[in-house]
């Protein structure tokens, strides 16, 4: 599938589908970069949508400017700049947010008049998260607090960054919202996610025995037929 290469505000970024009033805004996940929207957009363009996805910082195109850290200032700032373009050039705009895509989404957007929403696998207790990275590598609040920064497997532990997430809780989310979620995920808890789910109304698609990736045998065809569904 073809896309349209553009800059937004030095961002690189994809218009995927032929011309339409309505549009997603594809917001991806830690370790995945703009082009992989293209299974999204091409469902989307069977629903009459075009697609607008983007490389986070230090993502895809912008994966050696390691100066503007992909985190949870930079990350929603982007956002912001991706969310005011789309707005000026579509009449319709709604949202696709996967993993820390959706976290950053939940910060950045939530004051913002999205049609609906899809949440695959998201972050939404960036707190709980923390935590449990602190409990599996053996870092207490207090070492943290002093070493400010901590490296380990999956991300470094930052003070500033769980400084933030305990005093910026997600209090807000008034957009229609579907959420797709494997009962294997590491990264948030089923009881995290299904009470995100209920205080916010969403529809929760719970699929037992599936990572956080969804990268396992059949999980294409079971995400794909998410998005059939749900776009």
């Amino acid at each position: 599938m073809e896309a349209q290469r553009i800059e937004i505000g030095g961002i690189p970024a994809l218009i995927w589908g032929g011309a339409s009033e309505k549009v997603y805004v594809h917001v991806h996940g830690k370790m995945s970069r703009k082009e992989f929207a293209e299974d999204f957009a091409a469902i989307a363009g069977e629903k009459g949508y075009q697609t607008l996805s983007f490389d986070l910082p230090e993502h895809g195109e912008r994966s050696e400017d390691h100066q503007y850290p992909c985190d949870i200032w930079n990350g929603p700032r982007d956002l912001k700049t991706i969310a005011d373009y789309a707005f000026s050039g579509w009449k319709s705009v709604s949202l696709y947010g996967g993993s820390l895509g959706a976290f950053f989404s939940l910060d950045a957007y939530r004051e913002l008049p999205f049609q609906k929403c899809l949440f695959q696998s998201p972050i939404v207790d960036m707190e709980f998260l923390v935590h449990r990275m602190m409990d599996e590598f053996g870092v207490t609040e207090a070492e943290l607090r002093e070493k400010r920064v901590i490296p380990n497997p999956i991300d470094p532990l930052r003070w500033d960054y769980y400084q933030y997430v305990t005093e910026n809780p997600i209090t807000g989310w008034p957009i229609p919202t579907s959420i797709l979620y494997g009962g294997n995920d590491w990264f948030q808890s089923e009881e995290v996610i299904r009470r995100f789910a209920e205080k916010f109304g969403c529809d929760l698609t719970i699929a037992p025995d599936k990572e956080h990736a969804f990268m396992g045998e059949g999980d294409a065809q079971l995400v794909q037929g998410w998005y059939r569904e749900k776009i």
